[in-house]
């Protein structure tokens, strides 16, 4: 099969948001290229990542690849994920250069190559995930481990929004406690919760293609006893009362069901909630506290964003 390489120069801000039109357009895969990871410090308490090679990242700003199959639609697929990108701007998301190129590649090439950006990385006290295909040791006896394959969809999980959602369950979620997880993505933090000690999670996505690969990555860490994946838009319809409701998505979905989080969420509830700039955080608080939310802690990690709430 031919595959045609889609490479959209963007900015850190829009990773998140153009690798879910990416992979709802039907990309297997999406590469991040990052020029800002050339100058981070990889010295720290949790960790040394991976060497990386600078001829393989943009001078400034991001380079997102998605492959896609060529077949008599892949023009129309790419118009229509151009115009998905360009409407982000009505979420007031930068989108820097927004540069789109398409070439050919060869099937072997894509296959492989992009498994080399990928290693175990240690991203809270008690956390590593690891690619499915990397031999890991763990280095603690109370270390837990997370088998994702980014080649499947939605990323490593080593993103900044998503390390501070899983920093925030491993502080807050107690043993036998009832988890939400909406907009689960990949099932990384359903996952995460259920190894942290939840005895059930509900994880739920309106994308078909994120609860599918939910349920496999839930099955591949042992945890689909714990978790069910469900499609469903964010929490319409649920009547589970939760001690603790996680959402790593955009703010402005955020701000869509936040009333909904309060009102099923236990008394002392904790809301965790993740995916947002540095722009919104002002937004987003002051619309959890009109909710009825306590604002318990504000973390950030680079320019994202994660606040952490009481009902």
């Amino acid at each position: 099969m031919k595959w045609s390489e889609l490479c959209i120069h963007t900015t850190n801000e829009a990773i998140e948001p153009i690798s879910n039109i990416l992979h709802e357009a039907g990309a297997s895969g999406v590469v991040i290229e990052d020029s800002e990871e050339l100058d981070k410090d990889r010295s720290t308490d949790l960790g040394e990542m991976y060497e990386l090679n600078p001829e393989d990242f943009p001078e400034e700003g991001v380079l997102l690849k998605a492959y896609l199959p060529v077949n008599s639609f892949l023009g129309e697929t790419v118009d229509q994920i151009k115009q998905a990108i360009n409407n982000l701007l009505l979420y007031d998301i930068d989108l820097g250069l927004n540069h789109i190129t398409v070439s050919e590649v060869n099937e072997e090439e894509w296959a492989t190559a992009w498994k080399k950006y990928y290693k175990p990385v240690k991203i809270s006290e008690k956390i590593t995930i690891t690619p499915t295909w990397e031999d890991y040791t763990p280095v603690s006896s109370d270390e837990l481990i997370i088998e994702l394959d980014p080649g499947m969809a939605f990323g490593t999980g080593t993103h900044p929004t998503t390390v501070l959602s899983i920093q925030a369950l491993e502080q807050y979620i107690q043993k036998g406690q009832t988890a939400i997880d909406v907009g689960t993505g990949s099932g990384v933090l359903s996952i995460a919760a259920a190894l942290l000690g939840a005895e059930r999670v509900y994880a739920y996505d309106l994308d078909d293609t994120a609860v599918k690969v939910s349920k496999i990555n839930t099955k591949v860490n042992k945890v689909d006893d714990q978790i069910q994946v469900k499609q469903n838009n964010l929490l319409n319809n649920v009547d589970h009362e939760p001690d603790i409701i996680v959402a790593n998505i955009l703010a402005e979905i955020i701000m869509r069901f936040e009333k909904d989080a309060y009102r099923l969420l236990k008394p002392g509830g904790i809301f965790i909630t993740s995916g947002i700039i540095q722009a919104k955080k002002g937004q987003v608080k002051q619309a959890l506290v009109d909710a009825g939310f306590t604002i318990v802690e504000v973390n950030q990690m680079e320019d994202w964003i994660c606040i952490i709430a009481k009902k």
